[in-house]
Parts: C-alpha cells; structure tokens; sequence
C-alpha cells in the first residue's frame, strides 16, 4: 500500500492533549488518524454520532412554561436568589 501525506490545520493546544493521551493508548497522533479514517470506512461515515440536540417535547413545553412565567406580571419575581430562599422558607 503507498502512503501520502497530508496537513491538518489545528490548534496546537489541542494536537498537545491529543498526542499525551494517544501516547498513553501507545500510538502516535498519525495512527490515530489513521484508525479514525478506517472506522470512518468500515462503518460509512463517522465513527460516532454527529448531530445537534435538539430538546425534547417535555423540555419544550418547560421552556415554554418558563417564558411565560417570566413575562407574567402576577407572578412574583425576585431580585436574587437569597431573596427566593427567604421565600421558600416561610
């Protein structure tokens, strides 16, 4: 199999951390790549979920409850958290 070379652009922060912690798995940065684009081969994509959380309905619906009572003047609001605490203790 030939071999080629490639650049990545990173931070260097980052390409620091990852080489200590692929060293202690016994590896260099290159093989690691190396065996995240395999994965990435063997199972047709990333070799972990990629995606955006989205909240679910009951969290919405909290969300939703949560503006409202922000905005609703009978509700009583308070200016700091031990103020509330004063409150819950009557």
């Amino acid at each position: 199999m030939a071999s080629t070379n490639f650049s990545v652009r990173m931070d260097s922060d980052i390409k620091k951390q990852c080489e200590s912690l692929y060293k202690e798995l016994g590896m260099n940065l290159t093989t690691a790549i190396n065996v995240f684009l395999r994965q990435s081969l063997r199972v047709g994509g990333f070799p972990f979920e990629v995606r955006i959380d989205q909240p679910n309905k009951e969290t919405i619906a909290a969300m939703l409850e949560a503006e409202r009572i922000a905005k609703d003047p009978e509700v009583k609001h308070y200016s700091d958290v031990e103020e509330a605490l004063q409150e819950l203790k009557r």
